[in-house]
């Protein structure tokens, strides 16, 4: 295993179209099953702070629970909502039965 990913989780921990928040050497992010594609992504929407992982996965969306700024989770963006800010996107590769995160902003 390469020294810049994490063991984040297992596959089997993350059911497709569901989210799972995981701790990464003391930073919250969340992966995310797009139908057996790994996405992950911050765990928090820059607006306030709003706890990504109770939002909504619609496909490639994730939005906010709280003021309902939906994010793409492949590239960060904002699609729409009260800011511009977008969240951070990392790289992702699976090995076996493991969810690998490098933690570095793509």
């Amino acid at each position: 295993m390469d020294d810049d990913f994490l063991r984040a989780c297992r596959t089997t921990d993350v059911a497709p179209g569901e989210m799972k928040l995981v701790d990464l050497g003391g930073v919250e992010a969340i992966v995310a099953n797009l139908g057996g594609r790994y996405r992950a992504f911050g765990a928090v929407c820059p607006h306030e702070d709003g706890p990504l992982v109770e939002g909504e996965l619609d496909g490639e969306a994730v939005t906010c629970p709280w003021h309902f700024t939906q994010f793409n989770v492949l590239t960060g963006e904002v699609i729409d909502g009260l800011t511009d800010e977008p969240i951070p996107v990392y790289e992702v590769r699976v090995e076996g039965d493991e969810v690998l995160v490098r933690m570095t902003r793509n």
